[in-house]
């Protein structure tokens, strides 16, 4: 059946803003908070995800925010050559405070804001929608870096991204910003047409799903912005 051009047209709009940045900003303020117990840690809360990189639609109503501790990372070493690697591996001492603490503080601090919404899933804590506050997932990360070369602290080349544990233990790292940079540019290159495209494609996968014709996580997001 055809798809008049009005509909495609509706469903190149962007989800919802209003509420998206609410929830976003009232979360990112009780992380930031100075009462934490990592407030004098060096960190950073961004956004991530559908709505971080203005491809949301109305069907999706999550928030995707990363928390990071810049004062810890983790390494990917497996392009360093010759000493380069143990270079590397003496150069920084052990970290004190541990993802396994940071997360063990976030989660202390959103149950203290939000109760019994609050809830640890497998990679995410998530928080229930709650009246205006729409459901958000927060990724609780240190920094990661995949060298390229190493000859000091002060003389590398990396690609920084973020770390994160699930529930088995198994290190998942991810690069949420550079994503959303070349995500941008891609946008850019096509007259700001990749975005509003990618969210009729969305649309479509939620009328698909609706109407029983693939099953749900057949055509994941991130695969849909890399097709668009």
């Amino acid at each position: 059946m055809p798809i008049p051009e009005n509909q495609l047209e509706i469903w190149s709009h962007q989800g919802s803003v209003a509420q998206s940045s609410e929830t976003y900003n009232s979360i990112r303020n009780v992380l930031i908070a100075a009462w934490t117990p990592y407030s004098g840690k060096s960190f950073e809360v961004f956004l991530q995800g559908s709505y971080g990189n203005a491809t949301n639609i109305y069907a999706e109503s999550d928030v995707d925010i990363v928390i990071r501790l810049d004062d810890t990372f983790h390494s990917d070493l497996e392009q360093l050559i010759g000493d380069e690697k143990i270079s590397q591996q003496t150069a920084y001492e052990d970290a004190t405070y541990t993802h396994t603490d940071f997360k063990r503080d976030v989660m202390s601090v959103l149950t203290r804001q939000y109760g019994g919404a609050v809830i640890e899933g497998d990679k995410a804590i998530k928080i229930e929608a709650n009246g205006s506050r729409r459901k958000a997932d927060v990724i609780v990360a240190t920094q990661f870096r995949r060298y390229w070369s190493f000859q000091s602290t002060v003389d590398s080349t990396y690609t920084e991204g973020i770390c994160f544990f699930n529930a088995a233990g198994e290190l998942i790292p991810n690069y949420p910003k550079l994503h959303a940079s070349q995500l941008t540019a891609k946008h850019q290159n096509t007259a700001n047409r990749l975005k509003p495209l990618a969210r009729v494609f969305k649309n479509m996968r939620s009328l698909m799903v609706d109407g029983g014709l693939i099953e749900p996580g057949t055509a994941p997001s991130y695969y849909i912005l890399k097709s668009a």
